[in-house]
């Protein structure tokens, strides 16, 4: 996400707060970038919404009786019916457009894999609510107003108002677009954990029933545009948990395969780990036998080396003599050996207190 808080002015304002504005000054520029797409086509489709309005009513006029056509019973419904036409055209055309700038707002507060999760879901559901209103304009409707046709009363003219199939038709492609929608919400609830597939599957009758109450309520009070929305619905279910599946096992797949690669790189850390303890650095051949190692002198014990050899020369330089180590003897001398002891048996005592009485020792 764009970064708006260099542009906010410091007000005593909380980071939090900022942070907060940036993110609203974030999303008012995607709407207005969304509105601006819209208003474009818009005034792009307009001259042709005559045009347009013939090519939507395609499917309703050729089901029509023999003879019959669309009317306009509003004063205004010549006009606003091909504007109004032309602008959810422009809608629909913009649509990826659209769904980018939702992607551009939501993505950098996304983690990486709930990116990669959130991009086939974005594609897939439009491409699916696309096949749905298509579903809907070439299949339903034609067949809708066929059923309708069929069942007019003698006498009666079936010619239906601009305004009203408009709406209808509306009605009709977003009923069947979301609920072409289907396999995305069942791969979405499997994936994070909320239901599993054989669950989903365990629930199929109440899937299906479900199905045919939403036909019942959204479609026009016939069978067959019922059977037209439940029926796929339930199609759509059963290759949602089919899709699940398939991604659930490749998922389980891919954590034993990283499982068994760690498993695999821990015994390997480990002596490589215990190697230089054994074999020695590779930099440094191993010290012969009876000498040690080589070690390199710390910073203390080089300052130390230092201060020596400076005292030693300075020493030198004023004639003084090197002091020694304790117990070290000076070059060129060794220690006076002590004087061996006299025997008992050849020592003389007349010289003590014993042999001289008068002898005060």
């Amino acid at each position: 996400m764009t970064d708006k808080n260099a542009n906010i002015p410091d007000s005593g304002l909380s980071e939090g707060m900022k942070g907060f504005i940036a993110h609203l000054i974030e999303l008012r520029d995607r709407l207005l970038r969304a509105v601006l797409a819209i208003i474009v086509l818009m005034v792009m489709l307009f001259p042709w919404a005559s045009e347009l309005f013939h090519a939507f009513a395609t499917p309703v006029l050729n089901s029509l009786p023999e003879g019959q056509s669309m009317i306009a019973t509003g004063a205004i419904s010549p006009f606003f019916i091909p504007l109004k036409l032309a602008a959810l055209a422009a809608v629909f055309i913009a649509m990826p457009y659209l769904l980018y700038q939702l992607w551009a707002f939501i993505a950098p507060g996304l983690y990486q894999h709930e990116r990669r999760l959130a991009m086939p879901l974005i594609v897939s559901s439009s491409v699916l609510f696309y096949i749905g209103a298509g579903f809907a304009y070439f299949i339903v409707i034609p067949a809708v107003f066929h059923f309708m046709g069929m069942f007019a009363p003698e006498g009666v003219s079936f010619m239906p108002d601009i305004g009203s199939y408009l709406d209808f038709s509306l009605t009709l492609f977003f009923t069947f677009g979301l609920a072409f929608e289907v396999p995305v919400a069942v791969v979405l609830l499997s994936v994070i954990g909320v239901v599993t597939p054989d669950q989903l599957a365990e629930k199929r009758r109440y899937a299906i029933l479900v199905a045919f109450i939403i036909g019942a309520i959204f479609t026009p009070p016939d069978i067959l545009s019922q059977f037209m929305l439940a029926i796929p619905v339930w199609m759509l279910y059963e290759l949602g948990i089919l899709v699940a599946r398939m991604m659930l096992r490749d998922k389980a797949k891919r954590a034993k395969e990283e499982e068994a690669e760690e498993q695999g790189l821990l015994p390997a850390a480990g002596a490589a780990a215990a190697l230089p303890a054994t074999a020695g650095d590779d930099d440094q051949p191993p010290a012969p036998e009876g000498e040690a190692a080589f070690r390199p002198l710390t910073a203390d014990e080089m300052d130390d080396e230092l201060a020596r050899a400076e005292e030693e020369e300075r020493r030198l330089s004023q004639g003084e003599s090197t002091p020694q180590d304790p117990g070290e003897n000076p070059a060129g001398h060794q220690e006076d050996e002590a004087p061996e002891a006299t025997p008992p048996h050849l020592r003389d005592d007349r010289n003590t207190s014993l042999q001289d009485p008068d002898r005060k020792d």
